[in-house]
């Protein structure tokens, strides 16, 4: 097989791919704290036996003993992350809502186990559990956070809750040591890659905001520019691959009728 064909069905999976993550992207462009995906990608090389042999040995002869060494790249993703730009804010002016600016998490609990979130829209449980939007317990103190209902809360930058002017407890903020082990698990959630030596870590500089939520970091015009070129590119590979199986085709027939 020619290796167009190759080229060309490995060029339009990469950008189905790509299609994927825009699209994901655009349809959280509404979702409190949501990060965008970005991809990268990488070159892989096809090496030729000769090609190892780079060693001229100009002292014994006055030329090469191979050819120049030929080595076919092939782009491909080389892998997903999510970009943790911070995202504007947007003023609610509920108590609840809490927006973070700088690097760092909340930390919630589900029946899952403890993960981070970004998203900060709170409210009050039937029994004064402070809540996510899904029913997760925020903590505070390495414990669900409980406040009575109906009353003056005041949530100060560095995640201090007071009721009433007193003091009952503090958010649990944290930050991971590398941020490349961060990993989405679903519901707006995150946690460190499973087999990482990242670590939670105190988050410096982080400040809370009441009354604030934070947008997604999606740049609704960037990810329609994005997602056009991908399909044209699908489209270009598509082409093609219908090209070279029509010229793989011609010549397979015009050799069967040789002789």
């Amino acid at each position: 097989m020619r290796e167009s064909m190759y080229s060309a069905l490995f060029g339009a999976m990469s950008n189905e791919h790509r299609l994927d993550v825009i699209s994901n992207n655009l349809a959280n462009v509404s979702t409190t704290g949501y990060k965008k995906d970005n991809y990268a990608f990488h070159d892989t090389f096809q090496r030729f036996a000769h090609d190892y042999l780079v060693d001229a040995k100009p002292f014994v002869r006055d030329k090469d003993m191979w050819p120049k060494p030929y080595i076919q790249a092939r782009p491909r993703l080389g892998g997903q992350y999510s970009d943790m730009s911070q995202g504007s804010m947007q003023s609610t002016g509920n108590p609840l809502d809490l927006a973070l600016t700088g690097d760092g998490f909340f930390k919630v609990r589900s029946p899952k186990g403890d993960f981070l979130t970004r998203n900060g829209s709170f409210q009050l449980a039937a029994d004064g559990r402070l809540v996510t939007e899904q029913g997760f317990e925020v903590l505070g103190g390495g414990s669900p956070i409980t406040l009575p209902r109906d009353s003056k809360v005041q949530i100060d930058g560095n995640g201090a809750i007071r009721v009433d002017g007193n003091q009952v407890g503090e958010l649990d903020l944290a930050n991971v040591s590398d941020p490349k082990a961060i990993e989405k698990v679903g519901k707006n959630l995150y946690q460190i890659r499973k087999g990482s030596k990242a670590t939670e870590i105190p988050p410096a500089g982080l400040q809370v905001q009441q009354g604030y939520l934070e947008k997604a970091n999606v740049e609704i015009v960037g990810e329609l520019v994005n997602m056009m070129e991908a399909q044209r590119a699908f489209e270009i590979y598509q082409k093609l691959m219908t090209t070279t199986d029509s010229m793989e085709s011609l010549v397979i027939n015009k050799v069967g009728q040789v002789g």
